[in-house]
């Protein structure tokens, strides 16, 4: 009877990787265990059939033999039932907790401290120029006075003889093996008979640290910057973490920042909307000169090239873009209101209103389609 193809057995396809064949071994034994399937002779051959497929394909230079030759390639290279799988049911399933859990290996030794964050408020003007400013992080360092160990100098932390220094104890009921902390030594792995005095045993300190923070041109919103080994203090003797600084800037009296461009409104009286003029307009470099010609309409975007923002990871700079509003005048006297009657008696004509004239065509079109 021909054999049937490893990579079928397990149910992955020929580019897997190791992860991913593990995982796949995992699930096919775990539900074809004999411990599982007692006096069940088909589900043993099953588990025996994916033990030699992962045992062959877990092996580089075997699984090599197989993608070429096929079974013929690993003849007589395969131990009875799998002798590269798990010997038993709870092997298996305290391996996929252990995965799931950090088990294993433990939690003693030296670890890496946390990573933290600190939000830097700017100006649009810092934000667009870049700066240096200090900023004042409380965190947790490691313990100068016993070197981040927890223990009083001239003396060491001792093994924990409840977990041999692994930092988990492993509780077995049936063919269910679980893996936990170690009670008697929370994790670590180590007990510490004479605390340092300083860290009251825990190998760091609380500190508030000033650090000198370089912003660099063109951030934005949600940009960070990485200062590595600023975060907090490993324990037992670990590396620091890193802390990143999220930048938010502050809203502007003036602009809007979309990307590389900034935005602006400018109002203009309805003299300057008519008859053109030239305005001074606000730009991050000072003020410039903007013309506004003759009849426009309120809405329209002027665009100020290269009065933008230069984005901080290169690129040319944006632009600045004014919106002129037309501000209709206000407290007038009666002079000013009998002017404007008889400006309005001698412009009241089509071609003056262009667009209030079409809007009101349509909307007489419009309700004469309507049928009441």
């Amino acid at each position: 009877m021909s054999k049937r193809d490893y990579y079928e057995i397990l149910g992955v396809n020929r580019e897997a990787s190791e992860q991913e064949l593990k995982k796949a071994y995992r699930r096919v034994a775990m539900k074809f265990h004999p411990d599982r399937n007692p006096d069940n002779k088909e589900a043993e051959e099953k588990f025996k059939e994916a033990s030699e497929a992962y045992e062959v394909l877990s092996d580089s230079q075997k699984r090599a033999a197989y993608d070429q030759f096929g079974h013929a390639g690993v003849e007589g290279q395969t131990g009875a039932g799998g002798a590269g799988g798990f010997g038993s049911f709870s092997d298996i399933f305290g391996d996929v907790f252990g995965d799931i859990f950090g088990g294993g290996g433990g939690r003693g030794g030296p670890s890496r401290g946390s990573d933290l964050r600190y939000t830097l408020e700017l100006t649009l003007e810092e934000a667009v120029r870049g700066t240096t400013v200090k900023i004042k992080v409380p965190t947790l360092v490691t313990c100068t006075t016993c070197d981040g160990s927890g223990a009083k100098p001239g003396t060491s932390p001792t093994t924990c003889q409840t977990c041999g220094g692994h930092g988990q104890v492993r509780m077995q009921q049936g063919f269910f093996s679980v893996q936990q902390t170690c009670p008697t030594c929370r994790g670590t792995g180590k007990i510490i008979s004479d605390p340092c005095r300083q860290c009251g045993g825990q190998g760091r300190i609380e500190e508030t640290k000033t650090l000198s923070v370089k912003v660099p041109p063109g951030v934005d919103t949600g940009d960070r910057i990485r200062l590595a080994g600023e975060g907090e203090g490993g324990t037992d003797g670990g590396p620091s973490g890193d802390l990143y600084v999220q930048v938010s800037v502050k809203e502007h009296e003036f602009f809007q920042r979309d990307g590389k461009n900034l935005y602006c409104e400018v109002p203009i009286s309805i003299f300057e909307a008519c008859l053109g003029g030239e305005l001074e307009v606000p730009t991050l470099d000072g003020r410039v000169k903007l013309k506004v010609p003759t009849e426009t309409q309120t809405g329209k975007l002027f665009r100020l090239r290269g009065k933008g923002v230069t984005p901080a990871r290169g690129g040319s700079p944006g632009d600045l873009l004014c919106r002129v509003v037309v501000e209709t005048p206000v407290n007038l006297d009666t002079k000013q209101k009998e002017l404007l009657e008889q400006l309005r008696d001698i412009t009241e004509h089509k071609k003056h209103s262009p667009k209030q004239s079409s809007w009101f065509e349509g909307m007489k079109n419009f309700f004469g389609d309507m049928k009441l």
